[in-house]
């Protein structure tokens, strides 16, 4: 049934009347997410559950507080949470290659990290001054001169032994030699020549058993050696351990609950004493470093052997307030599962255990890591290794591409670390239903969905809530307080954002942008508060800033450059309506959409989809269009129509059903010659029955439709027929209202295609189809009528 829509249909407006307050600074600021009750109970439940594959994906479109609320939930939660441990990485004296992970309470990983260059520092100066002591000195010189007076009477007694059988033994560098005596002296060599044979022969008959004791006094030697090393690294190994074993008790004292600390300060004890003669040889060179230091320059200092027995900080959770949440801007690959940096060493690159540096995943332990998807997504390696991480329950911190090398090299291979987190993504419902569908891991590993909605109910309390909302924003921006009127103002903004009079949009960064700037107006002229006309002119204002498009195509309207009727009738063309959404202002517009028929059986050409300029939905609606003309008017004959059908001047494609009903008209009105009124437009998708179906923009599409009028000159008669299911989604600005009350436009709700044709054509809907059929029964005996001559010729 058609009806005609008064002024108060067309756009719910907020009574200041409701609010108790006369401005803002009156009632209690509410700073909590208001309208998504949905969204709050699940991230609660997702935030409190602590089971393996419970991670959260916080979906919805932009501007709904997702993340503002994310941080919030999350930062109030981690607050009632322990703080997690330090992390901490130190040298592996066994395994060089795999630095060990060490854990200690929040706090106590930097003091020991301090704790353990002091004890250091403390060792290498009392390993410098203990062997450097003269008491050390007189009792390493004692064991060797001991072991030099045994090795003295060893040889006098090899010496006695050998002049007794008429030799003398001789050191060289190359070891003893035997020579034989003669009166007491050296044998010369006309002495030994002049021997006889049997001489010479009893003389190395001597010359060998002498060699064999002087062999046995070599080993006598050399185990006197081997003794004495052994003895003077008993006596540097004692006289070290009596230095630094008071300095390890008060540290392993001081950490005597930790075993891992105990296990790992052992092995620093151990290596120290196992590497005394590297730690002397320093403590030697940088005494003649200094000594021979001018002050004028610095020498490069070798690499340093000391580094081993550094702590690398790894995780430093000493001023952690609870569980940390971390919110990870730029979430790479390596600022995620962190790195192991190098460092030049002559033309070469080097690393150690000190270089391994923590991600977002480490820094998170124990609480909440919060990514954005769009981020995330952007480096290719990041997302896999997320996933392998929360599967495996552990974080390897590792290089890219090490797995990928041809050769394998020798690696830093740190000891994972068992992994406690949870991870929070933000992300578009796009990303999510691609996850969704086409990733089996996302489903095991995010099971909670945290969905925001772009509206709210437009009830009393919410609307409250909304003035709260307001009073937050103006305190904590330190902005002037809204009058209720100004509030009422901004919550019907709201309805018109949500294009839908019972509804309030949960877009929050929008409306927090008019709140600023209705601020902002309100302040440039010297008010005390803001009141509604102040929201007004930051709408208006918001609006100029971003209409340019909009206000071109108007002017080409206006000039005749875009052909649009307002006037009269004409036959096979109706003014459909359509919007365009420009990223940052959306506004309607009028279409001239032309149909012509003529004989044929080729039905409804769409020359938007022969051009391809048409979308999927829109083609849909073209066969649509067809179902219901065959079902209508073709149950008794065929159809021997051709007809093509188009958006006059459009460049730039077609998209959704909104146009059914108007190309319908269109195309009805050229088969049967009715004229349709060009003062009136028609939007309203179709089904095959001819019911009218609600359409998107309906606000927008009936203000681009006055505005054309307006521009063109309001004639008195002029409007637009929309669904009747549309009737709650208008929310008009003030001007059309206006026109509407004062009978300068005109708007109709159509629940039925036979609405529509009554309203545009005059016509009773009953009329208008027989005409219709009378036409297409024409047009079908003159197809005949050619056939059959046709067919005669070709006889």
């Amino acid at each position: 049934m058609l009806r005609k829509l008064t002024a108060g249909e067309l756009c719910a407006t907020c009574d200041p009347a409701v609010f108790n307050f006369r401005s803002t600074k009156e009632i209690e600021p509410l700073s909590d997410i208001i309208g998504q009750e949905r969204a709050i109970r699940s991230m609660e439940f997702g935030l409190r559950i602590n089971r393996k594959g419970y991670n959260i994906f916080v979906t919805g479109p932009k501007g709904t507080g997702r993340t503002t609320y994310t941080r919030a939930a999350v930062s109030r939660v981690a607050a009632e949470k322990p703080v997690p441990d330090d992390i901490l990485y130190v040298y592996n004296f066994a395994k060089p290659e795999k630095p060990l992970a060490i854990f200690l309470p929040a706090g106590r990983g930097s003091e020991f990290a301090r704790d353990m260059e002091k004890l250091i520092e403390e060792i290498r100066r009392e390993i410098s001054r203990v062997f450097d002591d003269e008491k050390f000195e007189n009792q390493r010189q004692e064991l060797v001169e001991k072991y030099q007076k045994m090795s003295v009477e060893l040889f006098e007694k090899l010496e006695q032994s050998a002049k007794a059988d008429g030799f003398t033994v001789q050191r060289t560098p190359q070891g003893f030699i035997t020579i034989p005596l003669k009166d007491g002296r050296p044998m010369n060599q006309e002495e030994y020549d002049a021997l006889t044979g049997e001489e010479r022969k009893e003389l190395e008959e001597k010359s060998r058993a002498l060699q064999s004791r002087i062999d046995e006094t070599l080993r006598k030697m050399r185990a006197l050696d081997r003794k004495i090393r052994e003895e003077l690294s008993e006596l540097e190994r004692k006289t070290a351990l009596t230095a630094v074993d008071p300095y390890f008790e008060e540290i392993t004292s001081k950490y005597a609950g930790f075993e891992n600390i105990i296990a790992y300060v052992k092995a620093v004890k151990e290596d120290i004493i196992k590497n005394l003669a590297v730690i002397r040889a320093d403590a030697r060179e940088k005494g003649e470093a200094q000594e021979n230091s001018t002050g004028t320059g610095q020498a490069v200092p070798r690499e340093d052997f000391f580094i081993r027995y550094k702590v690398n900080l790894f995780v430093d959770n000493r001023a952690t307030k609870g569980a940390p949440v971390i919110f990870e801007t730029n979430p790479t690959y390596y600022n995620l599962f962190g790195k192991i940096e190098g460092r030049a060493f002559f033309g070469t690159v080097v690393t150690d255990f000190t270089m391994i540096k923590s991600g977002a995943v480490h820094r998170a332990r124990g609480g909440y890591l919060v990514l954005q998807a769009e981020d995330l997504f952007k480096d290719p390696f990041a997302w896999d290794t997320l996933k392998r991480t929360l599967k495996n329950g552990e974080a390897r911190v590792e290089n890219i591409g090490e797995q990928y090398r041809a050769v394998p090299t020798v690696t830093l291979k740190p000891e994972p670390i068992p992994l406690d987190v949870k991870v929070i993504i933000i992300g578009s419902p796009f990303i999510y239903y691609i996850l969704n569908d086409y990733d089996e891991d996302f489903r095991k590993l995010f099971k909670v969905k945290v969905d925001f909605d772009i509206e709210m109910e437009r009830n009393p309390v919410n609307m409250k809530h909304y003035a709260s909302f307001i009073s937050h924003i103006c305190r904590e921006e330190n902005l002037l307080p809204f009058e209720s009127s100004a509030v009422a103002r901004v919550i019907d903004y709201s309805s018109r954002l949500a294009e839908d009079r019972k509804k309030l949009s949960t877009r929050f960064n929008e409306i927090a942008e008019i709140i600023y700037e209705a601020g902002a107006w309100a302040a440039m002229e010297g008010a005390e508060s803001v009141e509604a006309k102040h929201v007004d002119k930051a709408v208006e204002e918001k609006v100029y800033r971003s209409n340019m498009i909009e206000e071109k195509l108007f002017s080409m309207i206006r000039r005749g450059e875009i052909i649009i009727s307002t006037e009269g009738q004409a036959v096979g063309q109706v003014n459909g309506l359509s919007v365009i959404d420009i990223g940052d202002y959306v506004f309607g517009q009028p279409s001239r959409i032309t149909a012509r028929t003529f004989l044929g059986d080729a039905g409804v050409i769409n020359i938007e989809r022969e051009a391809k300029l048409s979308g999927k939905i829109h083609d849909k609606a073209v066969m649509i269009l067809a179902g219901y003309l065959g079902e209508k008017y073709a149950r008794e004959m065929p159809l021997s129509v051709s007809a093509s059908i188009t958006f006059e001047q459009n460049y730039g494609g077609v998209e959704g059903d909104s146009a059914t009903c108007a190309e319908l008209l269109a195309l009805l009105s050229s088969i049967s010659g009715i004229p349709v009124r060009q003062d009136f437009a028609v939007t309203g998708s179709l089904d095959q029955h001819g019911n009218v179906q609600p359409v998107g923009g309906v606000t927008y599409k009936v203000e681009g439709f006055y505005h054309t009028c307006k521009i063109k000159g309001l004639t008195g008669t002029q409007g637009v027929v929309i669904p009747a299911r549309n009737l709650d989604n208008l929310m008009l600005k003030r001007e059309v209202i206006d026109a509407v009350k004062e009978g300068r436009f005109h708007i109709y709700a159509a629940e039925t295609i036979d609405d529509v044709i009554e309203i545009m054509t005059g016509l009773k809907p009953e009329q208008f189809h027989m005409k219709v059929m009378e036409s297409l029964k024409e047009m079908a005996e003159r197809a005949k009528e050619f056939f059959d001559g046709e067919n005669k010729k070709q006889e």
